[in-house]
């Protein structure tokens, strides 16, 4: 690294404080985010010569053109920027949890008469949520047992003393069949509802026992004084209690809350396992896969799976079972028990109970990972419907994965412009899509303005040695076509297959032949060109304009 780089200059002006670091390239992406507890120490680091790096890590400085920072006022505040920063910017060399965003919650809302609903998005309005649930089936399983036991609400009115006195609402089919108590007519008092509530709470933290005790006595209480109907009322609730109850097992003998966590990775992909379990049973288990693993140690990877998981999940138990120290174990720990306002602690057991538990979600997250990856390469193996008809229609000796489509616009001849997009499996791979400004081509003349653009992405492609489509779709007639055609022969790939689709007849055009080929109007091969033609005609004229 010369004084006189970018980088070098930047290093000399670190500071002496804990914050976050940026490492992006020379178009200003960012590549990597970490955290430190000295920036200058940390990040200097990186750059000396006698340190021995990972290859990932080589890959990533070789790609360095820049830096920035954010100094924090702690490292525990460091490691929550950090977090956020991630999930937000995505950078391609961190360990990153995949499809974080869609992860459904269970959210009771801060209002006098509480709703209780699955929601994706998290509001920060003193509204209670638990989660982030991965299996959504078992999710929606729980909230129908949950209002099967509890008559909560289900309307979204906005219940407040003003609305219910003025009677502005009437209730609904839900009072009549028991299943919700009228608080918009006030037939419920805000104190009784509020006390329902909390027994939600104690339930989606596990805590039945209490719930079953005080649904009997009220039970036994009702049909003491003959009210059967009510008794009977109370008697289904605690069978559901009970029922829900035997389906979670029986993990540990104590009854502490904790969490269970296991990773298992191989090469670049790795799948996080958590199993909750509160006052001793199992009452769930997520399930996040992981990317950007390659090279990283289990330590590092529990230190970046912990620290994204939660900052995502809004109850934190007072043990963490893990399968390693994590780093930066001392801050991970702080920034927790800060959030839970309670002790905690990591445990890494080596025999008994614990390491049994740690053992069975261990296996849990191999056999997901396997799964995972079993239907990752299925997918790859299987050819989409259109895109084996699509081979039939034009007798392709493979078939076309991927189809790149060129088009150009202009008007008369003016600010001309020529478009590639690239179909993979008959999906659109956008990070593939080209756009091009015409260079040696003066005015109207659409075939050597085609010619141009299939000439200079090719040559590219054949410098870089990197893959060729699996056929090359041209808009327009036999003239373009024939100029894409001397392209690819001067560059030495008159292998591979072209064809042209014309706008007025919706013809296609092979080489070697006159006349259109016979593909009829219905065939879904003949469906997936359009398509495609109508994409890269779409972003040519966006271009364009």
């Amino acid at each position: 690294m010369s004084a006189n780089d970018p980088i070098q200059e930047k290093l000399s002006q670190l500071p002496r404080k804990p914050g976050v670091y940026l490492f992006k390239d020379n178009k200003g992406k960012t590549l990597y985010i970490g955290k430190a507890k000295v920036l200058t120490n940390r990040v200097r680091s990186y750059f000396h010569k006698s340190t021995n790096h990972s290859l990932k890590v080589n890959s990533l400085l070789r790609k360095v053109k820049d830096l920035e920072w954010i100094v924090t006022g702690s490292e525990v505040e460091a490691l929550l920027t950090e977090a956020n920063l991630i999930k937000e910017q995505m950078p391609h060399y961190n360990v990153l949890l995949r499809d974080d965003k869609s992860f459904p919650y269970i959210r009771i809302t801060n209002e006098p008469f509480s709703q209780v609903f699955i929601t994706r998005k998290v509001i920060h309005d003193n509204s209670k949520y638990f989660g982030p649930f991965t299996d959504v089936i078992d999710l929606r399983r729980t909230l129908k047992v949950l209002h099967k036991i509890f008559p909560i609400r289900s309307c979204d009115y906005n219940l407040n003393n003003t609305t219910i006195s003025a009677g502005r609402y009437s209730v609904c089919l839900d009072y009549h069949i028991k299943k919700c108590q009228g608080p918009c007519e006030g037939l419920v008092t805000q104190k009784a509802y509020e006390e329902m509530i909390q027994n939600v709470i104690r339930f989606l933290h596990g805590q039945t026992s209490g719930i079953r005790k005080s649904l009997k006595e009220r039970m036994e209480s009702a049909a003491n004084n003959m009210r059967y109907e009510e008794a009977a009322t109370y008697r289904d609730q605690l069978q559901s209690v009970e029922k829900f109850a035997k389906r979670q097992n029986k993990a540990t003998a104590s009854f502490d809350d904790k969490d269970v966590i296991a990773i298992a990775n191989d090469n670049n992909d790795a799948c996080g396992v958590v199993v909750r379990i509160r006052g001793g049973r199992i009452v769930g288990r997520e399930k996040v896969f992981l990317t950007g693993v390659l090279d990283e140690t289990m330590e590092r990877m529990v230190s970046d799976f912990i620290r994204q998981f939660y900052l995502i999940t809004h109850f934190v138990p007072g043990e963490i079972v893990v399968p390693a120290r994590p780093k930066d174990e001392k801050t991970l720990t702080n920034w927790l028990e800060s959030k839970r306002e309670k002790r905690l602690k990591f445990i890494v057991p080596q025999r008994g109970e614990k390491a049994r538990l740690l053992r069975i979600t261990r296996q849990n997250a191999d056999l997901l990972l396997g799964e995972q990856l079993r239907k990752r390469k299925r997918r790859k193996e299987l050819i989409p419907a259109m895109v084996s008809q699509l081979q039939e229609d034009l007798n392709l000796a493979v078939p076309p994965r991927r189809i790149e489509a060129f088009d150009i616009s202009n008007i008369q001849g003016k600010q001309p412009v020529g478009s590639m997009v690239c179909f993979v499996d008959g999906k659109p791979k956008k990070s593939n899509y080209r756009k091009f400004k015409i260079k040696t081509v003066e005015g109207v003349d659409d075939f050597a303005m085609m010619r141009e653009v299939v000439q200079r992405r090719y040559s590219r492609l054949k410098s870089e040695h990197t893959i060729f489509p699996d056929l090359v779709l041209i808009d327009g007639g036999k003239g373009q076509l024939s100029m894409a055609m001397s392209a690819l022969q001067e560059l030495g790939l008159s292998y591979i297959p072209v064809a042209a689709l014309a706008k007025r007849l919706e013809e296609i055009f092979l080489p070697g032949h006159s006349d259109p080929q016979s593909v009829s109007k219905t065939s879904p091969g003949l469906i997936l060109l359009r398509r495609i033609r109508d994409e890269a005609h779409r972003y040519a004229c966006s271009f364009h304009r």
